[in-house]
């Protein structure tokens, strides 16, 4: 696939010449004035360190508090002082949004949604997406999908500790969320074994990584027209994706056309069925919808819980302190089933297990699920820092970068410490959604946030609290593959071993703790 490799044409060369030349005069002319601050590059360092984007973006971030990036039609500004982030997210909220520059990139696969649109379009939508995530119905309802698919996870584990096999809990985890996403948004079980749930899934993950590419490929809007390359591919995997989700909203459709008492009581559950009942028809304006919810609901979580259990694995007596936690706050014994240990997970017990909370949040620090989050600037303006800015620039903050950054978290900021998370009392400690910036902050902060960490913390405390786990290769070094979620690049292969006595098998298959 082309998306990931380095354009070598002779065109792209001199095209990359006439830039680099076009930027220093630019720089010189214009930003040298004192009116801009630092240029710290083009878009072609962007490109030439796309697979390693996220670290670039944190050199330049440990020289630059705020600095600007030189594209082609546009100039792009990151930066990672929370004071400006506030600034952008909160203070002067109206003035940064998607903008025709996102909206270009993420309309093929997002369409309208809640990710790709501004004004009255977006206040629609977060208004009722609001009302629906704080619904007590709704949260009851995914907590019991939450538990059921832990349990299910747990098991597929367990195969693999009988087999003496080891698993890539990546893999795992992004099939258990995605057939949790559709179950709470669709009211549909989802087989992720099935040759059509391997198609959707590997075309949602191909064509969220081809967006990606979008803003480092200056060429992608030809390439679409053409009909070549990654955007032919797009294309593809748009259309597998597109005929999947209108499929399943004609079927819900029909379903609620045919039977009032059907729908009365799914009206109860999945967000679809919610939406029908309030008249939403239109199917485009549902798959939008719908597209933005799977991938905030499936790569964030499936990704932050994979980083954490690598962190758990390279942290083991972490990893003990959380099973701990866990056998404390439910009251299991070494004799308890899954199931039981499942069914024990209850709101009190999750509100106790502050450790493993504090863990997760830690983890998102350093992996933070969207690794950077951009807007569009409307009008000209001024940043606190004094850093201007203009109409049309694209301006980003780096939650990677920034939670790297000593000046932010101390001298052992690359550091996994839980504890920079808890107080005195032994209680989480919350940090400024400005500085801590996962879930983003002001008007757009995340709907999902108490979905995702309830969902994070339950699967955690099924599997840790159930098994034992360790990397299968000490030495393979662990990367992210640059896509619009942070995943970890060729999966995480884990073994594991039983922790309660009720499932270990005959003492010959044990594998070693």
């Amino acid at each position: 696939m082309d998306v990931l490799s380095i354009p070598t044409s002779l065109t792209i060369i001199a095209f990359c010449v006439i830039l680099a030349v076009a930027a220093f005069v630019f720089k010189v002319i214009v930003f040298n004035k004192g009116k801009y601050h630092p240029v710290a590059g083009t878009i072609i360092d962007h490109l030439l360190n796309f697979n390693r984007l996220h670290d670039y973006m944190t050199e330049m971030a440990s020289k630059y508090n705020t600095y600007r990036i030189l594209n082609l039609f546009q100039s792009e500004v990151y930066t990672s002082d929370p004071v400006n982030i506030e600034y952008i997210l909160k203070t002067n909220f109206p003035n940064y949004g998607k903008g025709w520059h996102h909206y270009s990139r993420l309309n093929d696969l997002l369409g309208d949604g809640i990710f790709t649109v501004d004004g009255d379009k977006w206040k629609n939508q977060r208004k009722i997406s609001s009302y629906e995530f704080s619904t007590k119905n709704l949260r009851d309802f995914s907590s019991a999908v939450f538990r059921i698919s832990a349990v299910k996870l747990a098991h597929k584990v367990s195969e693999a500790v009988t087999s003496n096999q080891a698993t890539d809990i990546q893999d795992l985890f992004t099939k258990s969320t995605l057939e949790t996403v559709f179950k709470i948004l669709l009211g549909v079980d989802l087989d992720t074994t099935t040759e059509e749930g391997i198609l959707f899934s590997n075309a949602f993950d191909e064509a969220s990584a081809v967006t990606l590419y979008r803003y480092v490929d200056v060429f992608w809007k030809v390439k679409r027209f053409l009909n070549i390359g990654s955007e032919a591919n797009m294309k593809k995997c748009i259309k597998v994706v597109d005929e999947f989700v209108y499929k399943i909203i004609r079927n819900k459709t029909e379903q609620m056309s045919k039977s009032r008492d059907d729908s009365r009581v799914m009206k109860k559950s999945d967000i679809l069925s919610r939406f029908l009942e309030m008249n939403k028809t239109d199917p485009k304006y549902l798959k939008d919808i719908i597209l933005s919810f799977i991938i905030a609901g499936k790569d964030t979580t499936a990704s932050t819980l994979s980083w954490f259990f690598y962190m758990m694995c390279k942290h083991p007596l972490l990893q003990e302190k959380i099973a701990d936690e866990v056998r404390k706050a439910t009251g299991i014994n070494q004799n308890s089933s899954i199931d039981e240990l499942a069914n024990s997970i209850t709101d009190d017990a999750l509100d106790k297990m502050q450790y493993l909370h504090a863990s997760l949040t830690e983890t998102l620090r350093l992996y933070p699920a969207i690794p950077v989050d951009s807007k569009v600037c409307l009008s000209d303006d001024t940043f606190p820092d004094g850093f201007k800015v203009r109409k049309g620039d694209a301006v980003a903050y780096q939650p990677w970068a920034m939670g790297r950054m000593t000046s932010l978290w101390g001298d052992d900021a690359e550091d996994f410490r839980p504890e920079r998370w808890i107080d005195e009392n032994c209680c989480f400690r919350q940090e400024s959604p400005f500085k801590f910036t996962a879930f983003q902050g002001g008007p757009r902060i995340c709907l999902g946030k108490e979905f995702a960490y309830r969902q994070m913390k339950i699967f955690s405390a099924v599997l840790l609290g159930t098994f034992r786990f360790k990397l299968s290769d000490e030495e393979r070094r662990v990367t992210y593959r640059t896509m619009l979620t942070l995943h970890i690049d060729g999966g995480l292969h884990l073994h594991a071993s039983y922790r309660l006595r009720h499932h270990n098998p005959p003492a010959r298959n044990n594998m070693p703790a």
